[in-house]
């Protein structure tokens, strides 16, 4: 086999970009913030690329491979990049289908088959199914987000593969492109339409009959060594050549991890699912005890069995997701059983299989779910899994539970054996984890055997790196002494192709090599992958071999041992950020707006680990390259909540932006929304004058000073501030739930005091004496979100001082603002690390919600017979939840939707400042605000969030309402309760400009 491409190191990056810029390659990027941000996928390799291309034509890709044959260069296909092998990174270029190369092109019913560009996202191809009553088959756990062109790279299964197959066995026709630029349309050949191929006397013909010549020599091989069972997915798929399988050259292309050919496009087969599915979860012992039950519950044909043990479910943080682990079958680890049908058969055919668990040796239980809505929370445990399985116990000073935990890895995370060989596997799968003193949460496709795990490898010393590649070895003929596979179906790639010499024997190897220099005799295409393999330890992302930068920080960051470095690399590349789709979830705004990768969680992780790398990115602190890619994060904390392994950008960006500017002269709007606490104290002295001069002519000019987009309205100050309305009044109600501290946010004081007004009603209502902090308090949350660290803290100090004798007294303390009670709950103890008041305000506050659901239980609220939607604050949803607000808007009997609409997209000063606006406002546009004007005049718009409220009202005729307005308003006549004295409040239809 010849080699042209050239390493890594023989070429300038930008001399690259400019020849791919010059040859109409489309959207060419070279520059060091992208290159770190492509530098990794999601397994532990890292290679750093000389360009991406993002091709938008087709066009574009032939003229990009002809650029990188002239110049040497070899060439990687990626689509979302959540290959766990190492297969999506690449020294040369690489191709980033995702981003515009993702058409539908045509969808048949009838015939039962999509043609697609390989770039579409799994789920978009199930969404133009849907209505026809189909579906494509094969659904990895990261269908939201992973591509078609990259499920074909890996031969992509996925839960249901048990019964709908992997994607080759859905794959009717590929259309492709070598390296040297020869398209091919492939697909099932008789031996006569080989012959003809064969004659034709072109560049295809040549392949064609070089690729037949390899079957017709080696059919005793081709039948003995390779496809003995479905999840033998490693290395090539020979097989497919049989005659017998009409040397079906499209099958025979996927599982090639892009080693071959480029696909430009594919012809796949849909399947009707059927009518009525049911879910029984089976407990067990141990996992070796519901791996030895998998044969016995195969026969009742399952559409899929997965499997589950307790290290994976015990790290789960998610309160809703924590709450429904919590209420499974006791037991140590878990089957998930799905089964499809008629909904009048279903329960029967639950029932047996049930009973056929319960008959196995160390079931402990079962039940038979029929709540789809339960059913879907279960299943997102395991569709979180590659994430969860990242923290184990122990390896730091926090639990896993709250964040930390030993790092583990992918490297090991994707055998498959025989399903009957699975609980034998398992049991010397774990005496060898024992032997080498590692650890891993097991989980996986059990039903076919396959198995994934992360396993807390110690890439930071040369010992732990040894220890890596001695277990991965002895775990490969542990593998294959069970007659298994290396991968099962996330591709060999860097991870596994050393060690498929131990699988398979030096024919079939030599047969590999030859399969690939018939398609790509110069190896440009994704080099180092299944042949003239790449060493299985090298390319680390995390290696003992480079020091990170020293980089002091002022969040303690204590889960991950104080390591910034360390809390960048949570991120492992799973990509759930990069889901469009809202399905409760906040993470990622800004990726859900641009489909940009820059603007998604992990790439700004990816960036900010590179940058404590100082190789790529090479200024630290200082880097313009960071700063642009957090430009559009909007410190909405989704990803705190949302993200599997934790990742808490908003923090990394206070972080990045307080030692970025510490010095220098900041953005404008870092004065004025960072500093709109105390500069709503001044205005509030001539609220009026303030008004008029933001309302004036003077107006367009005071935005573009103040750095504030010119397209935005400015809130109107009011003319009294609640802390002037409170502190003038009497209270009211008996006080017999006792005192309890107001929090009076900033934003409500100045803006909307009647928010905090109906607080007091409430709260005097329910039986509480309200109190409020002395003297004017703030949480410092604009200080934090603009990283302004230094004064941020100083405020946190003087809070908690001012609020330590009521919160030792044992008052609680409740906010109304979510994203300022967040504040109080995770920022200031995190801001003032080891303050013991900080951590018992954090303790101490609470929602209004959480008060007069878990406080007040002899409350009785009033009863209104209403519709309403609501918004959830993305502070909120990331510390305290929705649950309690549902709670109480059902004793209140409320008929609310909880809108699954993400961030509104004002977050704070994010949607004012100058250049976001476009991007704020597309964010709302995804859900809430079509949901707010499409919603009935008689529902009522719930949103406690004054950013919410805000952009509901500056972009839709409605206002939003907030919880303790909604309940204020059918509180007793004046003079009955103790609502007397409080000003009217406005309904949700008028509108308001706040």
């Amino acid at each position: 086999m010849t080699t042209t491409a050239q390493g890594p190191g023989s070429l300038d990056a930008a001399a690259v970009a400019e020849a791919l810029g010059a040859g109409d390659c489309g959207e060419v990027a070279g520059d060091a913030g992208r290159r770190a941000q492509y530098a990794s996928d999601a397994s532990n390799y890292r290679q750093i690329p000389l360009a991406v291309v993002f091709p938008g034509e087709r066009r574009h890709i032939r003229n990009t491979l002809a650029v990188c044959r002239r110049l040497g260069v070899p060439v990687t296909a990626r689509g979302a990049g959540t290959s766990t092998s190492g297969q999506a990174v690449g020294p040369g270029v690489v191709l980033d289908f995702s981003r515009y190369f993702h058409r539908l092109l045509a969808l048949d019913p009838e015939a039962r088959t999509a043609t697609v560009e390989p770039g579409i996202v799994l789920d978009d191809l199930q969404r133009a199914a849907a209505p026809h009553g189909l579906l494509f088959g094969a659904d990895p756990s990261t269908h939201s987000r992973c591509t078609l062109g990259g499920m074909i790279g890996n031969n992509a299964c996925g839960s249901h593969s048990l019964a709908w197959g992997r994607t080759a066995d859905n794959i009717v026709e590929l259309e492709v492109i070598t390296y040297r630029g020869t398209v091919v349309r492939l697909g099932e050949m008789t031996a006569e339409e080989i012959d003809e191929a064969i004659a034709a006397g072109d560049d295809r013909s040549e392949l064609i009959a070089s690729l037949h010549r390899l079957a017709q020599r080696n059919l005793a091989t081709l039948r003995t060594g390779l496809g003995q069972f479905p999840r033998q997915v490693s290395g090539y798929a020979l097989e497919q050549l049989l005659p017998e399988r009409r040397f079906n050259l499209a099958r025979a292309l996927v599982g090639s991890e892009g080693t071959l050919a480029v696909i430009l496009s594919a012809r796949v087969r849909l399947l009707s699912p059927p009518p009525a599915r049911a879910l029984v979860v089976l407990g067990f012992s141990d996992a070796c005890a519901a791996a030895d039950a998998v044969p016995a519950l195969l026969a009742h044909r399952p559409l899929a069995l997965e499997g589950l043990d307790h290290a994976l479910t015990d790290i789960v943080t998610r309160p809703a997701t924590r709450a429904a682990i919590d209420t499974l079958p006791a037991a140590r680890a878990w089957l998930f059983a799905e089964l499809g049908g008629t909904a009048d058969a279903l329960p029967r055919q639950a029932e047996a299989l049930a009973e056929t668990a319960r008959r196995a040796a160390g079931s402990t239980g079962s039940e038979i779910i029929t709540d789809p809505g339960r059913a879907r929370t279960l299943w997102r445990i395991r569709e979180d899994g590659a994430g969860l399985a990242t923290r184990l116990p122990g390896g730091t000073s926090q639990p896993s539970r709250a964040g930390g935990g030993s790092e583990a890895w992918p490297g090991w995370e994707d055998a498959a054996v025989p399903p009957d060989q699975l609980g034998s596997y398992l049991r010397k799968f774990t005496e060898l984890l024992d032997h080498h003193r590692l650890q891993g949460a097991v989980y996986g496709h059990f039903g076919e055997g396959c198995l994934h795990v992360r396993i807390n490898f110690d890439f930071g010393t040369q010992q732990g790196t040894a220890v890596f590649r001695a277990f991965v070895t002895d775990a490969a003929r542990l593998v294959a002494a069970h007659g298994g596979s290396l991968s099962g179906e996330h591709g060999d790639g860097q991870a596994r192709s050393e060690l498929l010499p131990l699988m398979y024997g030096p024919d079939v190897i030599a047969l590999f090599e030859e399969f690939k220099s018939i398609w790509d005799p110069d190896n440009g295409l994704n080099p180092g992958m299944i042949v003239q393999p790449l060493p299985v330890d090298g390319n680390l992302r995390v290696s003992p071999h480079r020091t990170p930068l020293p980089l002091a920080t002022v969040f303690p960051f204590h889960t991950d041992d104080g390591d910034f470095a360390k809390a960048t690399r949570r991120c492992v590349g799973v990509g759930k950020c990069r889901s469009a789709d809202h399905r409760g979830d906040v993470m990622c705004p800004s990726y859900r707006v641009t489909r940009d990768e820059k603007d998604s969680t992990r790439g700004r992780a990816r960036l900010l680990y590179e940058m404590t790398q100082g190789e790529v990115i090479t200024d630290g602190w200082r880097s313009t390259e960071v700063r642009d890619a957090l430009d559009l994060c909007l410190s909405c904390k989704g990803c705190s909540a949302d993200c599997p392994v934790g990742v808490d950008m908003a923090t990394y960006k206070s972080e990045f932006l307080h030692h970025h500017y510490k010095g220098r002269l900041r953005p404008a709007s870092h004065y004025t929304m960072g500093w709109l606490p105390l500069l709503s104290r001044l205005a509030a002295r001539v609220p009026g004058l303030v008004n008029a001069l933001t309302s004036s002519r003077l107006a367009p000019a005071l935005k573009r000073l103040g750095g504030i987009a010119a397209q935005r309205e400015l809130p109107r100050f009011a003319g009294q501030t609640f802390l002037t309305w409170f502190r003038g009044r009497t209270p009211r109600g008996d006080g017999r739930h006792g005192p309890v501290v107001l929090w009076v946010d900033s934003f409500n004081n100045h803006f909307s005091p009647e928010v905090l007004q109906a607080g007091v009603a409430v709260l005097e209502d329910a039986g509480f004496r309200v109190r409020v902090p002395d003297g004017t308090q703030c949480c410092g949350l604009t200080w934090i979100t603009t990283g302004q660290l230094g004064t941020a803290r100083r405020i946190a100090r003087r809070t908690t001082a001012a609020l330590a004798p009521a919160v030792a007294a044992g008052l609680p303390v409740v906010g109304l603002e979510p994203s300022c009670t967040a504040a109080l709950k995770t920022d200031l103890p995190e801001l003032l690390d080891g303050d013991e008041d900080a951590r018992a305000l954090s303790r101490a506050t609470l929602t209004l919600a959480e008060l007069l659901v878990h406080h007040a239980p002899d409350w009785q609220p009033p009863r209104i017979e209403a519709r309403s939607i609501s918004q959830t604050h993305c502070h909120q949803h990331a510390t305290s939840g929705f649950s309690a607000d549902s709670a109480l808007l059902n004793r209140l009997g409320i008929d609310n939707t909880a809108l699954d609409s993400g961030c509104c997209g004002l977050a704070g000063n994010f949607g004012f400042e100058r250049g976001h606006y476009d991007v704020s406002i597309a964010a709302g546009e995804q859900v809430l605000l079509p949901a707010v004007r499409s919603a009935p005049s008689d529902t009522r718009i719930l949103a406690d969030g004054f950013s919410c409220r805000t952009q509901i009202a500056q972009q839709t005729s409605r206002r939003g309402t907030h919880l303790a307005q909604l309940i204020a308003q059918a509180l007793r006549p004046a003079g009955t309760s103790a609502r007397a004295g409080l000003p009217s409040l406005p309904t949700d239809k008028e509108h308001s400009r706040d």
